[in-house]
């Protein structure tokens, strides 16, 4: 069970914070996504703009990894949460490595996105040694294409919203070896057949617990939940 962007029920998304709970909660892995800055530097944050979810505004590739760290990430979602910084992939993953924590690092796009982002967040996973506990995935699946050709050794998943036809075919053409797909677009046939080819499947973002225990019955991989403890509850009774 991942932790979609953290524990993001309890704590502001994309955060150390929610990645801390998450931990606290019982989480396998955690899910959280990565832009680049101006200079390059990978960082977690959802979306390609900065109002939601912080007190800055504009694109995120238009600010320095410094600048953005400047910023206040957590209190649009509470005043508790004030100064909680929008986290550098690096300290992410030194942290991750203190831990047993998988980690499911998806590839987001925005204006000005650094062209060798594929190439600075696999040496970052190589360097902190989590090679074996990560996969990479995108909605731009160009981006698994490229991540296959520069390191075949690291997971890569596809994700998707509307149902596929044998998604694993699809999968296997671009490169991938997982299927992310929006839980709606899963139903038993699809579980089995991944399953039949080979593939891992996690669905996301699964918060009824009636939801996850019926995806746990058709056997899926993992799931992406914003309430791990919730989940853990549903799944360990």
């Amino acid at each position: 069970m991942y932790a979609h962007r953290g524990a993001s029920y309890r704590a502001p998304e994309n955060t150390m914070a929610a990645f801390q709970f998450a931990l606290e909660e019982g989480a396998d892995g955690i899910e959280l996504d990565v832009h680049t800055s101006r200079d390059g530097v990978p960082v977690v944050l959802h979306d390609a703009r900065l109002e939601r979810t912080t007190n800055g505004r504009g694109w995120v590739t238009a600010f320095t990894a410094k600048e953005l760290q400047a910023l206040d990430a957590g209190s649009w979602f509470d005043p508790s949460f004030r100064g909680e910084r929008v986290p550098l992939l690096e300290e992410v993953l030194a942290w991750v490595k203190e831990t047993s924590l998988l980690l499911n690092i998806e590839l987001k796009d925005a204006p000005g996105t650094a062209p060798d982002m594929h190439e600075r967040v696999v040496q970052l996973v190589s360097a902190y040694g989590l090679v074996d506990r990560v996969v990479f995935s995108a909605f731009n699946h160009e981006r698994l294409v490229h991540l296959k050709q520069l390191a075949p050794e690291i997971e890569r998943a596809i994700l998707y919203v509307a149902r596929l036809y044998e998604p694993w075919v699809y999968a296997n053409h671009v490169g991938a070896i997982g299927l992310h797909p929006y839980h709606e677009a899963v139903d038993a046939l699809c579980v089995r057949g991944a399953r039949a080819h080979g593939l891992k499947i996690r669905p996301y973002t699964v918060d009824d617990p009636e939801r996850i225990r019926k995806l746990a019955e058709w056997g899926v991989t993992a799931i992406i939940t914003n309430r791990p403890q919730q989940a853990l509850d549903v799944l360990t009774h």
